[in-house]
């Protein structure tokens, strides 16, 4: 079909629009138009008479739910701002005159997918980071230097914090092992590097030891694009992003946990991913246990570990700590007892991560069950089930979404409701769900709408009881096995979890 052809076919449409009719398309000698209303602009799809209206219909309707997905607005500005992520997307659902078996989430997913313009950014990024940790690092070891000689001065050299040998500032900018994120935890060699890297001495101008160097591979993001430089791409250096931008849209939970001089932090995470017909597709867990020390003489501990779980969750221990220990007696210490742990910084000691297809690993199960009614809508009942009842989930939210331009009636509801007219989401809000009240139901009616229109879900939550089965007994001195007196904090919560 020429452009001539088409611009034509565009030309025509709003003449044979006509008031007062209650239908979505018009037909002509040749071609059929299906179109649906979005505020002040119509979505109009052209298919040959031929064609079933039934599946245009669906098709239209899916197109319509594409829109929202990019645009803040149905407003022409916005929609021509964003002209070109919609055109992909529209890409991905007809092919060559054809409707392609997509859904919503797997246009989300395809347009998503990796870029050589993505590789190249990312690229630029990774090195200016780590530009700005190593100017934090030098920055912190003269900081450090400037303490040391203060300390030397007034006390009679006597050091303080970490001390040579010790963990050093190996985790004063990126936090031992949990540099960025838990994701981050299987790439610990630069951290270790600077670990075995003694602290330097203000008095003594000793000859550099023989150890490893931070900023070897520093080079090989510059490298690679001083490479497609030269092979004509071009590059541009993008500043890094402010604290403000950086923060995810799903922050962690934040704890008011009052902190003793000994603090440990449990961190659990989870990713699940079911079908809507049930069957799970994806479940991961991952952890972390951090200890924090705000007291000098408190340095050289070490933490004994309750693990009573027995679903064959992975741990795995950080290389400075001893795992003769921790395989042997449960407790966390390090390889050589001398050392101390940093002061007044989160160092990761312990990771673990678990995954599995058994449906019964998931703590909270959601059934959604949408059904096609006789005026032209469907009737949704939506109910869960806290299945391990020992968590206590809080602020659970679940994010329904919704055709567009459509208010649902709610008919019955345990707990709060409220309806984002805007993103065209109905989101359901739990303050709490336990054992108490482990089971609840949402029942409402949308018109003009079909059941897959309900999906993906989406929840989130947060708990301050751990799912893995772990925690920490007592923490103890090295020097003589004495108890000391410490505090803990637990979250657990949802990184990813949705219906799809």
């Amino acid at each position: 079909m020429t452009k001539a052809r088409i611009e034509g076919l565009l030309a025509a449409f709003p003449k044979l629009m006509t008031s007062g009719k209650q239908h979505t398309f018009v037909e002509t000698d040749s071609v059929r138009y299906v179109y649906q209303p979005l505020e002040k602009l119509y979505m109009l799809l052209i298919t040959t008479k031929a064609s079933n209206i039934l599946e245009d219909l669906e098709t239209l309707r899916l197109f319509s739910k594409v829109i929202p997905e990019y645009c803040r607005s149905l407003e022409e500005k916005e929609i021509i701002e964003n002209s070109f992520d919609l055109i992909f997307a529209f890409d991905e659902i007809v092919a060559l005159g054809y409707r392609e078996s997509v859904n919503l989430a797997q246009i989300k997913t395809f347009v998503e997918m990796d870029s050589h313009e993505e590789k190249v950014y990312q690229a630029v990024r990774q090195t200016q980071e780590r530009e700005a940790k190593q100017k934090m690092r030098e920055r912190a070891k003269e900081l450090q230097r400037q303490r040391m000689e203060l300390k030397k001065g007034g006390s009679g050299g006597r050091g303080g914090g970490a001390g040579p040998g010790g963990f050093g500032n190996s985790f004063s900018s990126s936090g031992g092992i949990s540099s960025d994120s838990i994701s981050s935890l299987s790439t610990p060699s630069a951290n270790i590097a600077e670990i075995n890297k003694p602290a330097p001495a203000a008095a003594k101008s000793a000859a550099p030891r023989n150890a490893l160097k931070l900023g070897g591979k520093t080079r090989d993001a510059d490298t690679f694009v001083d490479q497609l430089k030269n092979e004509g791409e071009k590059v541009v250096s993008t500043p890094l992003p402010t604290a403000a931008s950086s923060v995810s849209a799903k922050a962690k939970p934040v704890s008011d946990v009052p902190m003793d001089s000994v603090h440990l932090r449990m961190e659990d995470k989870v990713v699940i991913r079911i079908g809507r017909d049930g069957g799970l597709q994806t479940f991961e867990l991952s952890g972390l246990l951090s200890l924090r020390i705000s007291d000098e003489k408190y340095g050289r501990i070490k933490v004994q570990l309750d693990n009573t779980d027995q679903r064959g969750i992975q741990l795995q221990t950080h290389p400075n700590v001893d795992k003769e220990l921790f395989r042997s007696a449960n407790q966390i210490g390090l390889k050589n007892p001398a050392k101390p742990f940093p002061l007044n910084t989160d160092v990761g000691v312990l990771k673990w991560r678990y995954q599995t297809q058994d449906e019964s690993a998931v703590p909270l199960t959601i059934n959604c069950w949408p059904s096609e009614n006789a005026e032209g809508g469907c009737d949704v009942n939506i109910e869960y089930e806290l299945e391990h009842t020992r968590l206590e989930l809080q602020d659970v939210c679940i994010t329904i979404p919704l055709p567009m331009g459509i208010t649902p009636s709610i008919a019955e509801c345990d707990g709060d409701y409220n309806h984002d007219s805007r993103k065209n989401q109905l989101l359901w809000n739990l303050p709490v769900i336990d054992a108490s009240s482990k089971q609840g139901s949402m029942e409402f009616s949308v018109p003009s709408s079909i059941p897959g229109d309900f999906f993906p879900l989406d929840i989130t939550f947060s708990s301050k009881i751990p799912y893995a089965e772990l925690a920490p007994a007592k923490v103890m001195l090295v020097e003589d096995g004495s108890d000391v007196k410490f505090s803990t904090e637990t979250v657990f919560y949802t990184d990813k979890f949705e219906i799809v």
